[in-house]
């Protein structure tokens, strides 16, 4: 072809209609901060004018992932093609029922205070003690030896350290954390994963420093097992469920947009199905209050689900080999699995290759939705190939703060990378001082001998124009450090006054954050963000960078 002479326009297809619109791409932008359709550098997809949302709900399609607003998107950590996935799992409680956590948190405390006081000989005082349940994140670690808890990075490093509410000095901080490695494995340590475990750690620090007031030795570990065993029997014997479910309106958030998008997996032709570790009677409350009636397709929230597994006694369903039993109307034991599992019953206990040998489905091809890091997520890719999105309920406020204190962030990183360069001039500065001093007879040795043709004179204005510069920089920097600390803590008590943000310690993701980014292909603040996203969907991940590769 002539690169001077346009080609001619190519004839229209036989069976085109006269001024038919141009078909619209398949696009489907990906969700995210990082999604490319960010770029202000590259061009704008040719999208034409959007048809009307109710005719997009009626063919059940959904918005492009950058019009769902950030506190509402799904995050990827690894790649997942929806497409792939045939059989969608849900976990229950922080995972379809999200609870109202202000309200939970006082019903876990004030059971078990009355359990340490009536069972365990705790005196009374501790039932008038103030509870601050914003003291607690998820994330942290209780040091039962020292009656510590601390926060970590993901290199194991101890950030911060409370001590009742009291922060511990940085040279008690580093003797007892810095001077050897930290094994949460240890029976020494408990690790607070879960939404349902802020309460204890809010007890236990309160509780210290009441005990701290009084003469004797407080016998920090014996608190902690006295703690944990009064909630798990507040959870066992029906103390904290049988208020919730006198009152279920009270405690759980009923999201209008989960049975749509229930639905909308089904009508993918994804099969779905329910793993609890509720048992059955509680389980069909809380069901029952989120999904029954609310769409005229499924008359019982039973019908949403192909598989419905209570008493799953996760993790154990991914490591032991226990039996699933069959479970009646009245949710009492029928006997052991005899085949397979069947649509409309409900089954107990069991385990992932029995599962997976029953649904005839397994591997990469099943994805698992939960809140529990390491019950859900961990064991879940540690015991099998399942693909993961945990549900990180606190994701929609961390959003909002970080939104709001975007301006101090930004500024953070800039007065961060100019410390790097104050801190590497510095270090140039000194090296040149030191150069000088060595031909300086009063430093304290023999002086070496000048470099022919260099004036002593003129070696003696350098050294002081380097000590002048030197201190110039060293002024800077402690200017920039102070300017830091105190942004940096003015962003911190905009997530938690104690604790920072859930998924960050100081530069470094925390301990909380690397899990969730390890073990979780994606997340997101509650199943119904789903809706708004393509069943279809492929969720890409950020491209990771090594520090060499960033400019």
């Amino acid at each position: 072809v002539d690169p001077g002479h346009e080609l001619p326009p190519a004839p229209a297809p036989a069976t085109a209609l006269p001024d038919a619109p141009a078909p619209r791409p398949a696009l489907e932008a990906p969700a995210g901060p990082a999604g490319w359709e960010d770029s202000p550098s590259l061009p704008p997809l040719p999208t034409g004018a959007p048809p009307p949302p109710e005719l997009l709900s009626l063919l059940g399609l959904s918005a492009r992932g950058s019009d769902v607003p950030r506190r509402h998107r799904i995050f990827v950590n690894r790649n997942l093609r929806m497409d792939q996935v045939d059989l969608i799992g849900f976990d229950m409680d922080y995972t379809l029922a999200i609870y109202d956590q202000p309200r939970i948190e006082e019903l876990s405390m004030q059971c078990t205070l009355r359990k340490l006081v009536e069972g365990r000989g705790y005196p009374p005082e501790i039932l008038e003690l103030d509870y601050e349940p914003s003291f607690a994140i998820r994330g942290l670690v209780v040091d039962k030896h020292y009656g510590n808890i601390l926060k970590m990075d993901r290199h194991g490093h101890v950030g911060r350290v409370y001590h009742g509410r009291d922060a511990l000095p940085t040279e008690a901080r580093h003797r007892l954390y810095r001077l050897q490695r930290i094994r949460l494995s240890s029976p020494r340590y408990a690790w607070i994963d879960t939404l349902f475990a802020l309460p204890e750690a809010v007890m236990f620090a309160r509780i210290v420093e009441l005990f701290e007031q009084r003469p004797g030795r407080v016998r920090y570990q014996q608190l902690w097992t006295d703690i944990r065993e009064a909630i798990d029997e507040a959870h066992r014997d029906d103390t904290i469920k049988r208020v919730i479910k006198a009152e279920i309106s009270r405690y759980i958030v009923q999201d209008p947009d989960l049975p749509a998008t229930l639905h909308k997996f089904r009508s993918a032709g994804k099969r779905l199905f329910l793993l609890t570790n509720s048992m059955w009677d509680y389980t069909d409350a809380v069901m029952s209050y989120l999904l029954d009636g609310m769409l005229p397709a499924y008359p019982s929230w039973r019908s949403y689900f192909d598989q419905i597994i209570v008493g799953g006694s996760k993790p154990a369903f991914f490591t032991e080999k226990r039996p699933f039993l069959e479970l009646d109307a009245a949710g009492q034991v029928k006997g052991p699995l005899a085949g397979p599992l069947l649509r409309s019953h409900v089954y107990q206990g069991g385990n992932v290759a029995d599962f997976e040998a029953s649904v005839g489905v397994g591997g990469d091809r099943v994805l698992y939705i939960g809140d529990h890091i390491y019950g859900d997520m961990l064991r879940a890719k540690k015991a099998s190939v399942w693909r993961t999105a945990m549900i990180v309920q606190e994701l929609e406020d961390e959003l909002t703060q970080a939104d709001r204190m975007s301006d101090r962030i930004r500024r953070i990183d800039h007065q961060e990378r100019r410390r790097r360069r104050l801190e590497s001039e510095i270090a140039y500065q000194q090296l040149i001082l030191r150069s000088l001093q060595r031909f300086d007879a009063h430093n304290g040795g023999p002086a070496a001998p000048p470099p022919p043709a260099v004036d002593p004179a003129m070696l003696a204005t350098a050294r002081g124009d380097s000590r002048r510069k030197l201190e110039e920089l060293r002024t800077t920097l402690r200017e920039v450090a102070a300017d830091l600390d105190r942004m940096e803590t003015e962003v911190d008590r905009a997530f938690n006054r104690w604790w920072g943000p859930i998924f960050k310690e100081g530069p470094e993701n925390s301990r909380f954050g690397e899990q969730v980014e390890v073990y979780a292909c994606l997340y997101t603040s509650r199943v119904s963000n789903f809706l708004a996203y393509s069943p279809l969907q492929y969720f890409r991940s950020p491209r990771d960078h090594m520090p060499h590769e960033l400019v």
